[in-house]
């Protein structure tokens, strides 16, 4: 009995043993484990994302629009004989500047001198003539108060003399005439301007309904466009006090942008409105006029004009690039005193260079969020890392 139980107590020993080694070997598991959730549960949390800001800036702006134009002569000039003939020289230089009464083209003057100086021979036919009704008139008018002579003799000589002055009369017109045609074989130019390109050849049979080319006056020169009927009902007022002026004394400044983007370094001014409106596009054209002292612009050309038409005043105004748009509507994020955000939906307005005016949403001073709007949401902490200066129009 005793050797019996001395076994089992060994084997209790045993087995106790073996637990304690088992305990003890999951120890160091429970430990680290332990150690694990305690570091995830005291991680820090990430930073507040920064954010680029700018102020809401409050202050009377124009406000631009801007318009397709056409550039045209201020005046153009269609060259066109007034006798007919054949051209033998052309004596401009296609595309150059020319003056006012420079010839650009010679008419054959061969014919016209042969008819001018019939016109002066019969001339002078008709002053003889006259003269000898004159010598009629001035021999009888003594010999008929004497009763020398018939009265009826001297009624007709004084009626013939008459008939001799209007023959000279005549005489001398076709002589004029024919000065005037001689002269109209040199066909000039009409105004100061840029020649295009001649319509006609040397020996060419032309006639005064024929085209030789066309001068067109291009300092100053015209830029057409066209505004719609709401826009000019609403500066018609002032439109139509510059049009009773020659030249326009208050006209805003027109800016034309070319076609390669760059902007003409001279201003125009308000010139004239046409006198109507076109009834198929519902707009009315506006005329300005630029100085153009190089004759770099030209007749054709297109471009767009700017105009301030109008000066908001106390507009408020952010970047362009702190306005959000979603599904046609439009928002901000503003930054609180808390550096809290706070999503916001704005009206917008016109824009001004860079520049957006808001109608509604935001108020003076406030700061918008222009860099980092990825990153935030309404109502979270955001670091602000610079204010960036707003910089108007």
């Amino acid at each position: 009995m005793q050797f019996t139980i001395r076994r089992r107590g060994n084997k209790n020993s045993r087995v106790l043993a073996e637990n304690h080694l088992s305990i003890l070997a999951l120890l160091p598991i429970a430990a680290i484990m332990f150690v694990g959730c305690q570091s995830q549960s005291a991680a820090p949390a990430p930073p507040p994302p920064e954010v680029e800001v700018a102020s809401v800036v409050q202050k009377d702006v124009p406000i631009y629009g801007e318009w397709v134009a056409t550039l045209d002569g201020y005046v153009n000039a269609q060259i066109q004989p007034q006798v007919t003939g054949y051209i033998i020289q052309q004596s401009y230089k296609e595309g150059s500047f020319v003056r006012k009464g420079q010839m650009l083209f010679q008419i054959d003057p061969r014919p016209f001198q042969a008819v001018l100086d019939q016109a002066k021979a019969q001339l002078a036919q008709a002053q003889a003539q006259l003269g000898k009704t004159q010598l009629d008139v001035d021999r009888d008018t003594p010999l008929a108060k004497e009763r020398a002579i018939a009265q009826s003799q001297l009624d007709n000589d004084i009626q013939a003399n008459l008939a001799a002055k209007a023959a000279v009369k005549s005489a001398e017109a076709q002589v004029e005439q024919a000065e005037l045609n001689l002269e109209f074989t040199h066909v000039t130019s009409l105004v100061d301007g840029i020649a295009g390109i001649a319509q006609v050849q040397i020996g060419n049979l032309v006639n005064p309904t024929a085209i030789l080319t066309s001068v067109s006056q291009v300092n100053p020169i015209k830029a057409y466009f066209p505004i719609s009927e709401q826009e000019y009902m609403h500066f018609a007022e002032r439109i139509n006090s510059h049009n009773q002026q020659e030249v326009p004394s208050d006209a805003p400044p027109v800016d034309l942008i070319l076609a390669d983007g760059s902007v003409y370094p001279h201003k125009g001014t308000l010139l004239l409105t046409d006198r109507q409106v076109d009834v198929t596009t519902g707009s009315i054209r506006v005329v300005c006029a630029f100085p153009n002292p190089k004759n770099i612009l030209r007749p054709g050309q297109f471009g767009r004009v700017r105009a301030a038409g109008d000066i908001r005043s106390g507009a408020l105004l952010v970047p362009q690039r702190s306005v959000t748009e979603l599904q046609g509507s439009y928002q901000v994020a503003v930054v609180g005193n808390d550096n809290k955000v706070s999503i916001r939906p704005v009206k917008v307005g016109e824009r001004v260079g860079a520049m957006w005016v808001l109608e509604t949403g935001v108020k003076a001073d406030e700061v918008v969020i222009v860099e980092g709007l990825q990153k935030v949401r309404d109502g979270s902490i955001v670091k602000v890392k610079q204010t960036t200066p707003t910089k108007g129009s």
